[in-house]
């Protein structure tokens, strides 16, 4: 790491977020009111078992996400927006930790076909 978020962290910071939005669509409300989003980039180095806790919460998390995705559903138009803004903030984090893992770059320019 170079002075910015680590792969855990920004992991971390997604199923937080997701746990989030799942709490809005199982309980209704606001719970981003009060969410502590700094909590996940204090992450910096986990071990073995740490990694793994956090790597299968967000698998939890994002499975339940998508089941709220797949499930109709009435919703106001902020709130739509919020659920698609999810998708593209997921996005964006996945490709930030692509940028961090040197080795999950994909193909260098002029090595595929």
């Amino acid at each position: 790491m170079q002075g910015g978020a680590t792969i855990a962290a920004h992991t971390q910071h997604l199923r937080y977020g997701l746990s989030l939005m799942n709490r809005w669509a199982t309980e209704g409300g606001d719970p981003f009111t009060d969410a502590k989003w700094d909590e996940a980039w204090k992450t910096s180095r986990v071990d073995a078992s740490e990694w793994s806790e956090i790597r299968g919460g967000l698998r939890v998390e994002a499975q339940r996400w998508l089941t709220v995705l797949g499930s109709p559903r009435e919703v106001s138009g902020v709130e739509l927006s919020g659920m698609i803004a999810s998708i593209a903030h997921l996005a964006y984090h996945l490709g930030a930790m692509r940028q961090i893992a040197t080795s999950a770059r994909g193909p260098k320019e002029g090595t595929f076909a």
